[in-house]
Formats: C-alpha cells, structure tokens, sequence
C-alpha cells in the first residue's frame, strides 16, 4: 500500500510537470486543453487539433463583421490589442478557447476574436502587386485581369498550387503563391 501512495505521488507529479510544459508550448491555451492533452485526449494524439471543434490549427477563415476586436485573451475582460475592420478579411485560426479563437492576419497582427465575429467561408488576401489572374489553371493560359497587393478575394476552388479567385465580379485561376489564405498543396472544393 506505501508503495502504491508513492507511485501516485510521482504520478501526480509527472503529470503536473507535463501539463505545465504543454501549457507553456501553447502560449497559455486553455486549461481544458491541458487536462484533456494529459488525459489522452484527441490533442494528445495530435496536437495540431482545435480543443474546442477538433478542427485543424492553424487553418484559416474570414471576418464576418465590419469590426472585430482582437483582445489580450480569451474573453471580454481582456483589453483590445487590436481591431480588424475588414469585412472578408482573411485570418489563420492559431488556438482555440471556448468561444474565442486565437487569430492573426497577414501581417502577424491579430489577438483572441468570438467566434460569432468568423466565418468558414475562405477568402485570400493578394500578396503581391499586379497579381495575373488566368483562365485555366497554367502559366501559358490567357491572363482575364489583375489585381494590386492587398485586394480580398472570394476561394472559388483550389487544386495543388492554383486557387480559382472571384473578386469584383470577375473569376481567375491565380498561383498559391502570390496568395495569403491558403495552404500550399491545400485542395478545396
């Protein structure tokens, strides 16, 4: 009996040391994520995981909104570090926590936004000046417009390194490259 009191001890010490350790490596996620990724929960198999829709990080969505906050931390009683006041404005989700969501756009700007303030809808952000949209898919295929650095566009659909881009009425197939809101090799339907 004296020695299975020592081995819980140790146990219990084991385990606050790793919980501590995975909390420092995700920069104060939330404690939910912690206790489940020491459990042997879904972020313990693959901590690249949401702790809240299991979804994927970092993965990107769009402001729904004229104006979201970004604050220090997850809920309203942290200060705004920031404020997006881009409708469409592509972000990468980095963390998750209840109803708040770690995001940063472009720039690396960015902070914890609600989740009512997010949409799943996929847009980019053009990332190079005077961007050539294609009709098809290929270098050699005919240039249909262009478009300056920093325009938003609406993901239509993207195959291995071209994404087909809608943005003021007019559609093109663009290289992942010149874009930020998309994975390279990302295929979306």
């Amino acid at each position: 009996m004296k020695a299975a009191g020592v081995m819980a001890a140790a146990c219990a010490l084991a385990f606050g040391m790793a919980a501590q350790g995975w909390a420092e490596a995700t920069d104060g996620a939330s404690e939910t994520v912690v206790a489940s990724a020491a459990l042997g929960g879904p972020e313990a198999r693959n901590p690249a995981t949401g702790s809240v829709t299991g979804l994927p990080l970092p993965r990107y969505v769009s402001l729904k909104t004229g104006v979201g906050n970004a604050r220090r931390g997850p809920g309203l009683t942290h200060r705004i570090d920031w404020v997006f006041t881009r409708v469409g404005m592509p972000l990468r989700i980095t963390a998750e926590h209840e109803h708040w969501r770690r995001v940063e756009d472009a720039e690396g700007a960015g902070g914890w936004v609600h989740y009512a303030l997010l949409s799943g809808s996929r847009t980019v952000l053009i990332d190079k000046d005077m961007v050539e949209f294609r009709s098809q898919p290929d270098m050699t295929a005919k240039v249909v417009f262009q478009a300056e650095l920093g325009v938003v566009g609406r993901v239509q659909e993207c195959r291995a390194d071209w994404c087909r881009i809608a943005m003021d009425g007019e559609r093109g197939w663009v290289p992942v490259s010149a874009l930020w809101g998309v994975t390279p090799g990302e295929v979306i339907d």
